[in-house]
């Protein structure tokens, strides 16, 4: 296994998922860049899983828990951001849940989220 190879690709997709977040961003379609917002974060963690565990990232989606399986050190206040995070993996995916979160998803809440999405990600990418 080529660590160095497959860090770069979760990388690269992180960055490819963050830049189309911020087009749908621009072009108001605020539930689906929260979507991609979570992708890209992902991405970044799996990122981070496979440079300290020298293995394949798990197929796990859930925020939170793949931060917990690397060990890194959170702050409550990022446990609980993240565990909001999660819910625009669901609620963005799927029907039954799709109608509420359009309404929930203002141009200020997405931008809120998409600001700390940035940070978060710059912090996960200074330890890697």
């Amino acid at each position: 296994m080529d660590v160095d190879k497959i860090v770069a690709y979760w990388l690269s997709t992180s960055t490819e998922d963050f830049k189309v977040m911020e087009h749908l961003f621009e072009k108001g379609d605020y539930a689906h860049a929260l979507f991609f917002a979570h992708l890209a974060i992902e991405k970044m963690l799996k990122a981070l899983y496979c440079k300290k565990k020298k293995e394949h990232a798990p197929y796990k989606h859930n925020l939170l828990n793949l931060a917990r399986l690397i060990k890194l050190s959170l702050s409550e206040e990022q446990e609980l951001w993240l565990e909001e995070v999660n819910r625009f993996n669901l609620e963005a995916r799927y029907p039954d849940f799709k109608l509420n979160f359009y309404k929930v998803c203002t141009r200020d809440f997405t931008m809120g989220h998409i600001n700390k999405a940035k940070e978060f990600i710059s912090w996960i990418s200074n330890k890697l």
